[in-house]
């Protein structure tokens, strides 16, 4: 961090809560992880939180995204077409000596990786299902079941999920998307809250879109 950044930010170490869990996960900037938070081969970018007792797994998530408690992001896959579509077949280890976890089904799992763009936010009690990708800006309502893509700047609600609406227009989605504000620099990005704070979206946008630095 340069010392310009120093004067406008905190620390930007990750906050992790001591109860929360986490294998082979990579934290961005600022991060932070709750209350018994469980992460397994989780990116989470800069700025980006997630709430208590939420889980994800094989997932990609980009900068200030905004994860409520109870989430569940990339939910586990049984293998309904085996005999059985216990644990037994895949995780074998956990009962008995000599078998060892099967490669194969986890592969098939990480291979269904979700990936969450920026400034996302995900509802309380949300879950989402294997393979799916969430566009920038995009919103999911609480208890939805998110089983489809989710387009930017969309907000989706429902079991399954379903598009409500549009956060924005066309043309506006389209200048924050140019405007990559989430990319910003901490000194720039600490001057524009508060215009972020009063401005309507296209006076922000009119602002910012010829600020060089």
């Amino acid at each position: 961090m340069d010392r310009s950044e120093n004067l406008v930010l905190k620390d930007s170490e990750p906050r992790i809560h001591p109860t929360a869990e986490l294998k082979a996960c990579k934290l961005g900037r600022y991060a932070s992880i709750g209350e018994r938070v469980v992460l397994r081969e989780v990116t989470v970018g800069d700025f980006t939180y997630f709430e208590r007792h939420s889980e994800a797994i094989y997932t990609t998530i980009g900068k200030f995204c905004s994860i409520a408690s109870n989430s569940r992001i990339n939910a586990l896959e049984h293998p309904i077409e085996r005999i059985t579509q216990h644990k037994v077949s895949y995780r074998p280890n956990e009962y008995f000596r000599w078998l060892g976890v099967d490669a194969a089904f986890r592969a098939r799992r990480q291979a269904k990786a979700v990936t969450i763009g920026h400034d996302v936010w995900i509802g309380h009690g949300a879950v989402i299902m294997p393979g799916v990708a969430i566009g920038n800006g995009a919103v999911v309502g609480a208890n939805a079941v998110v089983t489809q893509d989710v387009p930017a700047y969309a907000i989706v609600a429902g079991v399954p999920a379903r598009p409500l609406r549009q956060r924005f227009a066309d043309d506006i989605a389209e200048r924050i998307e140019r405007l990559a504000w989430w990319d910003w620099p901490a000194e720039k990005l600490a001057r524009a809250v508060p215009d972020m704070q009063s401005m309507p979206i296209e006076t922000f946008l009119d602002t910012w879109e010829n600020h060089a630095s």
